[in-house]
C-alpha cells in the first residue's frame, strides 16, 4: 500500500463517451501527468500487432484483465502511478478506472490519496461522440454492447456509483472543462 500524504490522485471514470479521455487530457495539458487503462490496452494491441478494431479491443481488454496471473491492467497502472510519485510528482490525473475489483485495490493501493470522478452525459450524447471519434469509432449498437460489457462483466457501474463526485457532461469540451476547473478549486487539487 502506498500512502502518501502529500499526493493526491484523481480518477476519472465513466461509461464510453463521457469525456474521461478529455477531462486526463486536459489536465495533462496543465502539466499534470496522467495514466490510462484505455493506453495500457492499445499498447497491447500493438505489441500483439493487432488491428485497432472494436473487436480486438475487447478481446485484449478481457483477456489481460481476466488473466490467472491477475488484472494486468490494473498490475501496469498502479507500477506507472508508483514511477511517478517516485520521480516526485504530486498529482496525478487517470483515466478510467476498470473494474469494480480494480477500484477496491487502488482504493486500498492509494488510501486516502485517490478522488473518484464520475462523468456522465446523456445516452444519446455518447452515442454521438463515439461515432464520431476520430479513432476506432463505435455504431450505437457497438457502444451499447461496450456498455453491457463494462457493466456486467467489469463491474463498472459500482464504479461509478461509488464515485466521490459527479460531473455531467452534456455540453461542449469548454463547458467540461470549466467544470473540472471548479472542482479542482473545491477539492484543491
Amino acid at each position: 500500500m502506498t500512502e502518501r500524504k502529500n499526493v493526491s490522485l484523481i480518477a476519472f471514470v465513466g461509461l464510453s463517451g463521457t469525456g474521461r479521455s478529455v477531462a486526463t487530457a486536459y489536465l495533462a495539458d496543465q502539466g499534470i501527468p496522467k495514466v490510462s487503462f484505455a493506453e495500457v490496452v492499445r499498447n497491447a494491441l500493438d505489441a500483439e500487432d493487432l488491428a485497432p478494431t472494436v473487436e480486438n479491443e475487447r478481446l485484449v481488454r478481457e483477456k489481460l484483465r481476466l488473466s490467472p496471473a491477475g488484472d494486468l491492467v490494473a498490475n501496469e497502472i498502479i507500477d506507472q502511478i508508483n514511477g511517478l510519485i517516485n520521480s516526485g510528482q504530486h498529482k496525478i490525473a487517470i483515466d478510467g478506472l476498470g473494474s469494480w475489483d480494480t477500484y477496491k485495490r487502488l482504493r486500498h493501493e492509494f488510501s486516502g490519496s485517490m478522488i473518484v470522478v464520475a462523468l456522465v452525459a446523456r445516452r444519446h450524447i455518447r452515442h454521438r461522440r463515439m461515432a464520431e471519434r476520430p479513432t476506432v469509432p463505435m455504431t450505437s449498437s457497438q457502444t451499447d454492447q461496450r456498455d453491457y460489457d463494462m457493466i456486467e462483466t467489469m463491474g463498472k457501474g459500482g464504479v461509478i456509483a461509488m464515485a466521490d463526485y459527479f460531473i455531467i457532461d452534456n455540453g461542449s469540451v469548454e463547458q467540461l472543462c470549466s467544470q473540472i476547473d471548479k472542482l479542482r478549486l473545491e477539492i484543491e487539487f
